[in-house]
């Protein structure tokens, strides 16, 4: 780079490389000495999904452009950051971020130009075309279960906490799939989909006692990965027994399933949030952590996790109990550990996380808040919980709607009041569902 040589910066994802890219490259060349900040995975899984190709990948492309000179890092979707580092004369970015949720973005990125009177050139955008567009037209084509099966390893090694909810047919998985809100700069959306026992059960008409068995959950599963993307956790129960196990952790790897949670019980299933209340009899360490070795053997790749849930806080056996069984868990080879409680004021949670966080190996730790709903993704964040499942509220809102949808018709004598108050237009069924267009 020569003295008289004007520094100019582009930011970019660059996930997806297309004609909008190209011409923004295009013109930022023509100014100087082009610099490209392309975004870490990490920072473009604080605003939205994580990204199909690996930085490392998008760094060598984008090296390989005619123009760039140069390519960094921007670690955050903040451009402050490299333009404080770098203090380049002009930025670039096209025009289509003075609106929306990026302009806070563009605000910041001019304030900190002006302070060595940098420059912001922005090019008209590229109409027609766009990642956001791309992405979307690829995943309605769906996703192998090669590429769902890795997912979720991925996404824990970019992102601090993962939002996931349960889906228990086709329908609440697109629902899952699609839900998107748009806060702080940023969109927000759930990470991936939790298969519960409850809710199928629940959905079937039938109790919480692993009735539904393995086999009729495969069906499920089947029918919400139809019609998603996302990685899926699929709620075990038990595991059932040893030899049994390491059949049906293979076939939810060869199906694209990212994990399984298994519980540290043994008998009949009851309900974890029925504690006490009902006879639940905890299994021993040695027995479940062979269960947990045992599957882990079966298993053809390494992307499939197993997770141990663990029950000695729901059982009234103590916190000492439950650290100790995390330990062993953990020396099995379980991939995650989830720590339940029926505490409305959370405390045990924050215990056992905050024990946990001293422990020399830790793995992934998983919360369900069922029961201590008042805590927020920031507050598991500080407390080093990975993965957040909502594992039941979507039956638990549905169900209260169709009553009063049912009754109002009977009421009435007709659908008029039901449609208006309780129903979504019959349009909005229609747009939800792919291929009704």
């Amino acid at each position: 780079m020569s003295k008289a040589e004007k520094k100019v910066y582009v930011g970019m994802a660059a996930d997806i490389i297309h004609e909008g890219h190209i011409n923004i490259i295009a013109e930022a060349r023509k100014l100087g000495y082009l610099i490209v900040g392309v975004l870490t995975d990490e920072a473009i899984a604080s605003y939205k999904r994580i990204p199909f190709t690996p930085y490392k990948h998008r760094k060598a492309i984008v090296e390989n452009l005619k123009g760039v000179e140069e390519v960094v890092p921007q670690e955050t979707l903040d451009y402050v950051p490299n333009l404080q580092k770098i203090k380049p004369d002009i930025l670039v970015h096209g025009d289509d971020w003075k609106t929306g949720i990026q302009k806070k973005t563009r605000q910041r990125a001019i304030d900190a130009l002006n302070k060595w009177n940098g420059k912001l050139v922005e090019p008209k955008y590229t109409e027609g075309v766009s990642s956001t567009q791309l992405i979307e037209a690829l995943k309605e084509r769906g996703i192998t279960p090669d590429m769902r099966l890795k997912s979720l390893r991925l996404m824990l090694s970019v992102k601090p906490v993962l939002r996931v909810m349960e889906a228990h047919n086709g329908i609440t998985g697109l629902i899952v799939e699609k839900t998107k809100v748009h806060k702080d700069g940023g969109i927000r959306e759930f990470d991936a989909l939790w298969l519960s026992s409850l809710t199928v059960s629940t959905s079937k008409g039938k109790p919480d006692t692993e009735v539904v068995d393995f086999y009729s959950r495969f069906q499920t599963i089947e029918e919400i990965l139809e019609v998603t993307t996302k990685p899926i956790i699929v709620d075990g129960d038990t595991g059932g027994e040893i030899e049994h196990f390491q059949f049906n952790v293979r076939t939810m790897e060869r199906l694209g399933v990212s994990a399984v949670i298994i519980e540290d019980k043994i008998g009949l299933k009851r309900n974890s949030l029925f504690g006490t209340d009902v006879v639940q009899e905890q299994d021993s360490i040695e027995h479940f952590s062979e269960k947990i070795h045992t599957g882990k053997n079966a298993l053809v790749t390494n992307d499939f996790m197993i997770f141990a849930r663990i029950e000695s806080l729901i059982l009234n056996n103590g916190m000492d109990d439950a650290l100790k069984r995390a330990k062993a868990y953990i020396s099995a080879g379980a991939d995650g550990i989830m720590i339940h409680s029926k505490k409305k004021d959370g405390q045990e949670i924050i215990d056992f996380c905050k024990n946990f966080k001293k422990f020399e190996k830790r793995v992934p730790l998983v919360v369900v808040p069922s029961t201590f709903s008042h805590l927020t993704i920031d507050d598991f964040e500080k407390l080093g919980v990975q993965i957040v499942i909502y594992g039941n509220h979507l039956i638990r809102s549905a169900y209260p709607s169709m009553v009063q949808t049912a009754e109002s018709i009977l009421k009435y004598d007709r659908c008029l009041e039901a449609s208006d108050e309780y129903c979504m237009s019959i349009k909005d069924v229609l747009t939800l569902i792919p291929g009704n267009k």
